[in-house]
């Protein structure tokens, strides 16, 4: 079921939309939004989706609905586990605004690469999810948000 995330906004307003992706550098993202999207501070109000029972603290990450109807099939087991705040395919990709803004067509690197890899990390993801899973992922993310030295895994 569509719902909205709460986030800070981190963005120019402006009359027009603009790419769906947004890589570094982008121009649309503020000096405040950068300083949060760094240190991923804008996904803090997703709390709200949580308190609501929109989203959980571990789960695949929603995707707009256009890539959802892009990859219908691949997105059909995952839209019925409520989706998260983090996953493993958010641990993998913590620095895919860097991919995508040195790309020269960041959608489309988006659609045929990102896209399809943070889908197999989701449904890995869901086939082994249990609460020690989700606590590992927990706590990888609060040491990424800290800036702790990586492990280099992609999986947990």
């Amino acid at each position: 079921k569509p719902f909205e995330i709460v986030k800070f906004r981190t963005m120019r307003t402006t009359s027009s939309p603009g790419p769906l992706i947004t890589g570094a550098g982008d121009p649309r993202v503020t000096r405040v939004g950068r300083v949060l999207r760094r240190w991923k501070v804008d996904e803090l109000p997703q709390l709200v989706n949580v308190l609501r029972g929109e989203m959980s603290f571990v789960g695949p990450r929603p995707e707009v609905p256009r890539y959802v109807d892009m990859f219908a099939e691949q997105y059909r087991e995952l839209l019925a586990v409520r989706p998260g705040i983090t996953d493993l395919a958010s641990m993998a990709f913590r620095d895919e605004e860097i991919l995508l803004g040195r790309s020269p067509d960041p959608e489309d690197l988006y659609v045929r690469e990102i896209l399809p890899r943070k889908l197999a990390l989701s449904h890995a993801y869901v086939r082994r999810r249990s609460f020690g899973l989700d606590l590992r992922l927990i706590a990888r993310t609060v040491a990424t948000i800290l800036g702790w030295p990586r492990t280099g895994e992609e999986t947990t």
